[in-house]
């Protein structure tokens, strides 16, 4: 199986020209990388340009965020539905960026079933922003997921890609180990399955903390992901590449 990478530029960078050049070392990239399928997460403004000038099939193009509903009065939001219009296939949902502008757990279940709805893949983003010796993260983490899972039909569970994203490791010198990412990721499984039945065993589960070149392949085998959300190094053409051939050697 093919490792997954979701490349999420955030709000960079600031100008059509440069998302161009950063797009073009991007494809390059993801061509020599041959086990990883490699999902761009641009600003919205940049995605159907982007998407129209790829003639590919090596990479796919996610939302970073977007609206439950398909229209309406809500200045400066856009749709799922003009996501997928302008070439999107993915959606980032409840990321910890986002969640700390203000995005609850109603707005998270409410992506989730309006990504299904359209046939979109919705990538759910849950973790902690701290780690405390009684282990309260495990509650944090099963609530989220009880939202994000809450209006999913059980024949479409296996569709929702999940990333774990432990706050606690981004921008620290401190990070995650696989070993305790395994612990996490069999905890995500055997919560969806508890809550949506065996068809949580076919979660693709992500990690989506501080990750380079250096401890992706570890990450990979020993961590129990089939993949990561890469948001700094997506920027980046030098290291995207360094963790892509990280993760084709691991492969």
């Amino acid at each position: 199986m093919k490792s997954i990478v979701v490349g999420n530029w955030k709000m960079n960078p600031a100008t059509m020209r440069e998302a161009k050049t950063l797009f073009e070392a991007t494809r390059k990239a993801a061509e020599r990388a041959k086990n990883v399928n490699l999902i761009v997460a641009p600003p919205a403004i940049f995605l159907r340009e982007l998407k129209q000038r790829y003639k590919g099939s090596r990479i796919s193009f996610a939302l970073q965020n977007a609206h439950f509903e398909m229209g309406g009065a809500y200045t400066g939001e856009i749709s799922l539905a003009q996501g997928d219009d302008s070439g999107a296939s993915h959606v980032i949902i409840g990321h910890a960026e986002r969640r700390g502008m203000g995005e609850t757990d109603n707005d998270i279940r409410k992506k989730v079933a309006a990504a299904l709805a359209l046939k979109m893949t919705p990538i759910l983003c849950v973790g902690e922003k701290e780690r405390t010796q009684n282990a309260e993260h495990f509650k944090l983490v099963r609530e989220q997921l009880q939202a994000g899972f809450a209006d999913v039909p059980v024949s479409q569970v296996g569709r929702v890609i999940v990333t774990y994203e432990p706050l606690w490791t981004i921008g620290k010198e401190k990070t995650m180990s696989p070993r305790d990412m395994h612990e996490m990721a069999i905890f995500i499984r055997k919560t969806v399955v508890d809550l949506r039945g065996e068809g949580g065993m076919k979660v693709k589960i992500l990690y989506g903390g501080s990750v380079d070149g250096t401890n992706a392949g570890a990450m990979l085998t020993q961590g129990d992901v089939c993949g990561f959300l890469v948001g700094r190094a997506s920027s980046n053409a030098l290291q995207l590449s360094a963790l892509l051939q990280a993760i084709e050697n691991a492969s």
